[in-house]
Protein backbone atom coordinates (compact mmCIF):
# COMPACT_ATOMS: atom_id res chain seq x y z
CA UNK A 1 0.00 0.00 0.00
CA UNK A 2 1.06 3.99 -1.01
CA UNK A 3 1.54 5.93 2.07
CA UNK A 4 0.52 9.27 1.59
CA UNK A 5 1.19 12.33 3.58
CA UNK A 6 -0.95 15.99 2.96
CA UNK A 7 0.40 18.55 4.90
CA UNK A 8 0.73 22.44 4.79
CA UNK A 9 0.67 25.89 6.71
CA UNK A 10 -2.18 26.58 9.10
CA UNK A 11 -5.29 28.07 7.10
CA UNK A 12 -4.18 26.47 3.65
CA UNK A 13 -7.19 23.73 3.72
CA UNK A 14 -5.36 20.95 3.73
CA UNK A 15 -8.50 19.35 5.69
CA UNK A 16 -10.58 19.91 3.41
CA UNK A 17 -8.66 18.80 0.89
CA UNK A 18 -8.35 15.49 2.94
CA UNK A 19 -12.01 15.50 3.06
CA UNK A 20 -12.30 15.20 -1.06
CA UNK A 21 -9.99 12.41 -0.97
CA UNK A 22 -11.90 10.53 1.67
CA UNK A 23 -15.27 10.91 -0.47
CA UNK A 24 -12.94 8.93 -2.97
CA UNK A 25 -13.19 6.68 -0.60
CA UNK A 26 -9.32 6.85 0.32
CA UNK A 27 -8.62 6.60 3.95
CA UNK A 28 -7.37 9.13 6.07
CA UNK A 29 -5.92 9.70 8.92
CA UNK A 30 -6.20 12.61 10.77
CA UNK A 31 -3.06 13.79 13.10
CA UNK A 32 -4.14 16.61 14.64
CA UNK A 33 -7.80 15.32 15.90
CA UNK A 34 -5.76 11.82 16.93
CA UNK A 35 -3.56 13.71 18.90
CA UNK A 36 -6.25 15.52 20.47
CA UNK A 37 -7.71 12.41 22.06
CA UNK A 38 -4.30 11.07 22.86
CA UNK A 39 -3.61 14.71 24.93
CA UNK A 40 -6.78 13.55 26.77
CA UNK A 41 -6.96 10.09 26.90
CA UNK A 42 -3.28 8.71 27.35
CA UNK A 43 -2.50 8.21 30.92
CA UNK A 44 1.28 8.84 30.23
CA UNK A 45 1.04 11.56 28.46
CA UNK A 46 -1.36 13.46 30.53
CA UNK A 47 1.58 12.60 33.15
CA UNK A 48 4.34 13.50 31.23
CA UNK A 49 2.33 16.95 30.46
CA UNK A 50 1.36 18.00 33.83
CA UNK A 51 5.20 16.98 35.09
CA UNK A 52 5.57 20.09 32.51
CA UNK A 53 3.22 22.86 32.55
CA UNK A 54 2.01 22.09 36.24
CA UNK A 55 -1.87 20.59 37.14
CA UNK A 56 -3.42 23.79 35.49
CA UNK A 57 -2.39 21.80 32.44
CA UNK A 58 -6.01 19.53 32.81
CA UNK A 59 -9.49 21.26 33.54
CA UNK A 60 -11.76 17.87 34.53
CA UNK A 61 -9.50 15.26 32.57
CA UNK A 62 -9.42 17.58 29.46
CA UNK A 63 -6.48 19.77 28.36
CA UNK A 64 -6.81 23.21 28.87
CA UNK A 65 -5.89 24.58 25.50
CA UNK A 66 -5.98 28.25 26.10
CA UNK A 67 -3.71 27.66 29.21
CA UNK A 68 -1.08 25.45 27.48
CA UNK A 69 -1.49 27.88 23.88
CA UNK A 70 -0.77 30.99 25.91
CA UNK A 71 2.49 29.24 26.99
CA UNK A 72 3.49 27.50 23.80
CA UNK A 73 2.85 29.73 21.42
CA UNK A 74 5.27 32.38 23.02
CA UNK A 75 8.15 30.04 23.78
CA UNK A 76 9.59 28.18 21.37
CA UNK A 77 11.56 25.94 24.00
CA UNK A 78 8.31 25.11 25.68
CA UNK A 79 6.49 24.55 22.17
CA UNK A 80 9.73 21.67 21.57
CA UNK A 81 8.51 20.22 24.45
CA UNK A 82 5.31 20.01 24.05
CA UNK A 83 5.98 18.18 21.11
CA UNK A 84 8.64 16.07 21.76
CA UNK A 85 5.74 14.55 24.23
CA UNK A 86 2.89 14.21 21.82
CA UNK A 87 4.89 13.55 18.46
CA UNK A 88 6.65 10.51 19.18
CA UNK A 89 2.73 9.29 20.45
CA UNK A 90 1.22 10.03 17.60
CA UNK A 91 3.22 9.53 15.45
CA UNK A 92 3.38 5.68 16.17
CA UNK A 93 -0.91 5.88 16.67
CA UNK A 94 -0.79 6.32 12.73
CA UNK A 95 1.85 4.14 11.80
CA UNK A 96 -0.17 1.26 13.68
CA UNK A 97 -3.13 3.11 11.35
CA UNK A 98 -1.82 2.43 8.43
CA UNK A 99 -1.05 -0.90 9.17
CA UNK A 100 -4.38 -2.01 9.43
CA UNK A 101 -5.74 -0.03 5.94
CA UNK A 102 -6.07 -2.82 2.86
CA UNK A 103 -6.60 0.21 0.07
CA UNK A 104 -4.55 0.85 -2.67
CA UNK A 105 -2.98 4.21 -0.51
CA UNK A 106 -3.97 5.83 2.13
CA UNK A 107 -3.43 9.52 3.65
CA UNK A 108 -1.67 10.84 6.61
CA UNK A 109 -2.97 14.36 7.55
CA UNK A 110 -0.80 16.51 9.58
CA UNK A 111 0.81 20.43 9.61
CA UNK A 112 4.11 19.47 10.68
CA UNK A 113 4.92 16.32 8.59
CA UNK A 114 8.26 17.78 7.78
CA UNK A 115 9.02 19.18 11.26
CA UNK A 116 8.78 15.86 13.50
CA UNK A 117 10.29 13.83 10.71
CA UNK A 118 7.08 11.45 10.09
CA UNK A 119 7.69 12.24 6.38
CA UNK A 120 9.97 9.86 6.34
CA UNK A 121 8.23 6.90 6.91
CA UNK A 122 5.72 8.44 4.03
CA UNK A 123 5.96 7.42 0.13
CA UNK A 124 4.29 10.53 -1.22
CA UNK A 125 3.78 14.24 0.49
CA UNK A 126 1.22 16.40 -0.93
CA UNK A 127 1.19 20.02 -0.10
CA UNK A 128 -1.58 22.10 -0.08
CA UNK A 129 -0.79 25.93 -0.65
CA UNK A 130 -2.90 29.46 -0.29
CA UNK A 131 -1.90 32.63 -0.10
CA UNK A 132 -1.00 34.29 2.68
CA UNK A 133 -3.47 36.72 2.87
CA UNK A 134 -6.05 34.20 2.46
CA UNK A 135 -4.70 32.00 5.21
CA UNK A 136 -4.96 34.62 7.53
CA UNK A 137 -8.24 35.78 7.02
CA UNK A 138 -9.31 32.14 7.26
CA UNK A 139 -7.50 31.44 10.74
CA UNK A 140 -9.17 34.50 11.95
CA UNK A 141 -12.59 33.48 10.72
CA UNK A 142 -12.40 30.19 11.91
CA UNK A 143 -10.70 30.75 15.03
CA UNK A 144 -12.56 34.12 16.25
CA UNK A 145 -8.75 35.12 16.77
CA UNK A 146 -6.89 39.13 16.06
CA UNK A 147 -4.71 38.78 13.09
CA UNK A 148 -1.86 38.57 15.26
CA UNK A 149 -2.62 35.99 17.07
CA UNK A 150 -2.77 34.25 13.90
CA UNK A 151 0.94 35.79 12.90
CA UNK A 152 2.03 34.36 15.33
CA UNK A 153 0.83 31.24 15.06
CA UNK A 154 1.78 30.82 11.39
CA UNK A 155 5.73 32.43 13.11
CA UNK A 156 6.16 28.90 14.79
CA UNK A 157 5.71 26.93 11.64
CA UNK A 158 7.94 26.19 8.81
CA UNK A 159 8.46 28.48 6.29
CA UNK A 160 5.37 27.82 3.34
CA UNK A 161 7.70 28.30 1.06
CA UNK A 162 10.49 25.80 1.86
CA UNK A 163 7.52 23.44 3.24
CA UNK A 164 5.48 23.07 -0.10
CA UNK A 165 8.85 23.31 -2.55
CA UNK A 166 9.86 19.63 -0.34
CA UNK A 167 6.15 17.96 -1.74
CA UNK A 168 6.01 15.44 -4.31
CA UNK A 169 2.35 17.18 -5.85
CA UNK A 170 0.83 20.70 -4.98
CA UNK A 171 -2.86 21.41 -4.66
CA UNK A 172 -3.38 25.11 -5.31
CA UNK A 173 -6.56 26.00 -2.00
CA UNK A 174 -6.37 29.97 -3.57
CA UNK A 175 -10.20 30.30 -4.22
CA UNK A 176 -9.03 30.73 -8.21
CA UNK A 177 -8.50 27.50 -9.20
CA UNK A 178 -10.91 24.72 -8.50
CA UNK A 179 -10.12 21.80 -5.74
CA UNK A 180 -11.73 18.92 -6.80
CA UNK A 181 -10.11 18.67 -10.22
CA UNK A 182 -7.13 18.81 -8.74
CA UNK A 183 -7.77 16.26 -6.47
CA UNK A 184 -9.29 13.73 -8.68
CA UNK A 185 -6.75 14.19 -11.12
CA UNK A 186 -4.23 13.35 -8.42
CA UNK A 187 -6.32 10.31 -7.06
CA UNK A 188 -5.71 8.66 -10.72
CA UNK A 189 -1.98 9.27 -10.26
CA UNK A 190 -1.89 7.81 -7.24
CA UNK A 191 -4.19 5.05 -7.43
CA UNK A 192 -1.56 4.09 -11.00
CA UNK A 193 1.32 4.48 -8.63
CA UNK A 194 -0.26 1.93 -6.00
CA UNK A 195 -0.59 -0.20 -8.91
CA UNK A 196 2.51 -0.21 -10.20
CA UNK A 197 4.97 0.34 -7.56
CA UNK A 198 8.21 0.95 -8.50
CA UNK A 199 10.65 -2.42 -8.75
Amino acid sequence: MLKVGITGGIGTGKTVVARIFETLGVPVYYADTAAKTIINTNPEVKQHIIAQFGPESYIQGKLNTPYISGIVFKDSDKLQALNSITHPVVIQHARDWLLRQESSYALKEAALLFESGSYKELDIIIGVASPFETRVERVMERDNISREAVLQKMGKQMDEEEKIAKCDYVIYNDEKQMVIPQVLALNKILQQKAANPPT
